[in-house]
């Protein structure tokens, strides 16, 4: 079990995903970690304080995802920590839930000459999602054909530095609540970091995609 928040709008990410982390830590507390559209990545291993802690003033943006994790594949050190991304660094995904096939999709995906950094079965669906995004075409059906591949629970949110002002989220066996404010959209794990930001809540359904911009 796991933790994810997602941010897209005119104001700055960070605050909302922070707040969401510190919300959603009962899902889980051994590493959590926060991708900016345009700025990068940041991880640290244990609680959500820590990555606080380490965030400069200016890890800024307007769209964002971030995750707070419950280890299960791979431990609870910093390389395991999501966001995961492909091995081009243009992907980024956080994950909730288990892909029961990631060990025949980490073999096939070598075979191809991908290179993994960590023990994690998300980093497998961010590098199968970069393999299909590699051949062209729109991030959701980079998503949609990867998640045809893969057997197991997701709730996820994907971002790329191709297509910077776009989020997309899916959810299989895994909950996952898309917040509607006013010209900006977020994204929980459950309903709880989005109480303070609006009440239009949209719960998606098993083997349903979204994307969300600004507009």
């Amino acid at each position: 079990m796991c933790g994810i928040v997602g941010y897209i709008g005119k104001k700055n990410a960070t605050p909302f995903l922070m707040e969401g982390l510190r919300a959603l830590e009962y899902r889980g507390y051994d590493s959590a970690g926060i991708y900016l559209s345009g700025r990068g990545v940041m991880k640290r291993a244990g609680k959500v304080e820590k990555l606080a802690t380490a965030l400069p003033e200016e890890f800024r943006a307007t769209a964002g995802i971030a995750h707070t994790r419950w280890a299960t594949h791979g431990p609870p050190i910093e390389r395991n920590a999501h966001p995961h991304s492909d091995a081009s660094g243009t992907v980024w995904i956080v994950h909730n839930g288990i892909v029961e096939n990631h060990a025949e999709l980490r073999d096939a995906l070598a075979k191809e000459g991908v290179a993994f950094s960590s023990d994690t079965d998300t980093e497998v669906l961010a590098q199968l999602i970069g393999n299909y995004y590699a051949k062209g075409g729109l991030l959701e059906k980079a998503v949609s054909r990867a998640l045809r591949d893969v057997r197991g629970t997701y709730g996820i949110a994907v971002m790329s530095e191709r297509e910077p002002d776009k989020i997309v989220v899916a959810r299989l066996g895994s909950p996952l609540l898309l917040g509607i404010g006013s010209h900006e959209y977020y994204i929980a794990s459950d309903a709880t970091p989005l109480l303070s930001r609006t009440r239009k809540v949209v719960y998606l359904e098993d083997g349903e995609l979204a994307v969300l911009t600004k507009d």
